[in-house]
């Protein structure tokens, strides 16, 4: 167990936003071993979770859910509710990697433009949601959780859609799970990683602020917060190139 170090600004002290993002251009991120935890690692898996564009698996009762429209789904309506609920600890993990510096460092990231959530709601209460960074035409997914059943499905299909819209081309999801798995993720060499990466520069058609403001005009809405128009996601999913 470790021992909580002692109050220190080094603990919230960000990790610079042009490192972050050149890390991922190289295919790293960081993590850390515990909540207070001052120091970050860099991670290069030897075998990494993506989630083929064209390959989301929408199954039959998820797309029922987009459909009904039960979750109200935003883009960056709350990235600091989202990535604190991604920290909490949970059942499997007694501890969160995700550290206080972690944290700082993406909500730096995020007012630069380079970190997006997507929340779920339910009556109005933050049921489930997601984050990551987003550079180039690539989404390096960080996090997720849910507090509501399929929740986190229904955010990850969102910004499947949304990529899709916008021209992105990777989803990387780091590593691979069983909830992943179920909703088409596969694992493939770090070596292919890099080389998709490297296929994925280059700006997108827009950013996927743009593409979520395109779902939400369908629906007749005006804003990106407004609540989600389940037909056009779905349609979306079901649609290949």
């Amino acid at each position: 167990m470790h021992a909580p170090p002692p109050d220190s600004a080094a603990v919230t002290e960000p990790i610079p936003t042009q490192l972050l993002l050149r890390a991922y251009r190289a295919g790293v991120f960081p993590m850390a071993d515990y909540r207070e935890d001052e120091e970050v690692y860099w991670v290069e898996p030897r075998e990494r979770a993506i989630i083929p564009l064209e390959g989301f698996h929408a199954s039959r009762s998820l797309r029922k859910l987009i459909r009904s429209e039960r979750f109200a789904v935003t883009l960056d309506g709350d990235f600091d509710a989202v990535i604190d609920a991604c920290a909490q600890p949970r059942e499997e993990h007694a501890e969160s990697w995700i550290s206080l510096r972690i944290e700082a460092s993406y909500r730096a990231l995020h007012r630069a433009g380079h970190a997006h959530s997507v929340e779920c709601r339910l009556d109005g209460e933050l049921v489930g949601g997601l984050y990551g960074v987003a550079f180039d035409r690539v989404f390096c997914g960080e996090s997720m959780f849910s507090r509501a059943d399929n929740a986190s499905k229904v955010a990850l299909a969102w910004l499947v859609a949304c990529m899709k819209a916008a021209g992105y081309r990777l989803l990387d999801c780091q590593f691979m799970t069983g909830h992943l798995a179920s909703l088409g993720a596969v694992a493939i060499p770090q070596a292919r990683y890099l080389e998709l990466l490297a296929a994925a520069r280059g700006k997108p058609g827009c950013s996927l602020p743009e593409a979520w403001q395109s779902f939400v005009q369908a629906s007749g809405a005006d804003c990106v917060s407004a609540p989600s128009p389940g037909n056009s996601i779905v349609q979306s999913l079901t649609q290949t190139s």
